[in-house]
């Protein structure tokens, strides 16, 4: 009994002074892995080294750092739950105790037993968004943590920057408000959109991926998701692409086929949007085909 609240106490002290506790190979034997334990401890081993080129560590700290605060300064603020970090050059010998070789990687140490499959965090699948992380954390532990992140003026400002952009414009055309008819320009508008939302831009917002994955043994960048249940943020940009590629072709076909230009720029109008909707539908199949395993069919690209 001494011995465990001798760790509560070291634990609450340095919580007290820093919301994610930061550990060696020693304080993790100490604290994480000996018994006694009545507290349940979540860790993230991860890489936030210069030199290690983990951008996404970074990401995923950021996110675990306003989960932490969260919890360490609200009313509900008590020793059932830590929040504590191994980094790979502070602890190395903890990567290799627990066979771990990549990161970042969080698993929950519960306060009895050892770790189970549910307690370590599915990233890939549910990104590291600090929401996600709490919805875990409160399946694991039974303790709810409400996020609250910092401020941020960035949309009030921007909301504000358009609506001085209308107010100008307003003013500037006087009583002329012949350019909100223009049909062109609003069907440009609802094409930026419905690009945006069939990537899955929605979807980045809700689950917070990271934007890419490198492999730790070979450092190859991965920019789609092998499974069909995740994405990553870089994976959105290129669906973005080649939708947009496809609807540039579908409209060069249209204009040829419906304007007053002469014949020869009809031609290579026509021409151009047959490349442009050949080319980059194929390349969209072909990353269909890379997260459905199995799917038989192809285009022009494999």
């Amino acid at each position: 009994q001494m011995v465990l609240s001798e760790k509560v106490n070291q634990l609450m002290e340095w919580a007290s002074k820093r919301s994610v506790i930061r550990m060696n190979g020693d304080k993790f034997r100490r604290l994480v892995k000996a018994p006694p334990r009545n507290y349940s401890v979540i860790v993230m081993f991860t890489a936030l080294q210069p030199h290690r080129q983990c951008v996404v560590c970074k990401q995923a700290d950021e996110e675990y750092q306003i989960l932490a605060n969260s919890w360490r300064y609200s009313s509900a603020f008590t020793n059932k739950i830590f929040f504590a970090m191994v980094d790979f050059d502070e602890g190395s010998d903890v990567f290799q105790m627990l066979n771990m070789n990549s990161a970042p990687t969080f698993i929950n140490f519960p306060a009895k037993g050892k770790p189970k499959r549910g307690d370590t965090y599915e990233l890939q699948v549910r990104g590291f968004a600090a929401e996600q992380l709490a919805r875990w954390v409160a399946d694991r532990t039974d303790v709810n943590i409400r996020v609250i992140r910092p401020p941020n003026y960035a949309g009030p400002l921007m909301l504000g920057l358009l609506l001085a952009v209308i107010g100008g414009l307003v003013y500037l055309r006087g009583s002329n408000l012949d350019f909100l008819y223009n049909k062109t320009g609003w069907a440009f508008a609802a094409l930026c959109f419905v690009l945006a939302m069939t990537s899955g831009q929605m979807w980045n917002h809700i689950r917070g991926p990271p934007y890419a994955h490198k492999n730790p043994h070979t450092g190859q960048v991965n920019y789609i998701h092998g499974s069909s249940q995740a994405q990553f943020v870089a994976e959105t940009h290129i669906v973005l692409l080649f939708n947009g590629g496809v609807t540039l072709g579908m409209v060069l076909l249209h204009e040829a086929a419906t304007s007053d230009m002469d014949v020869g720029k009809r031609k290579i109008m026509c021409i151009a949007g047959i490349g442009l909707v050949v080319v980059f539908f194929s390349w969209l199949l072909s990353v269909f085909r890379s997260k459905y395993h199995g799917y038989p069919y192809r285009y022009v690209f494999s």
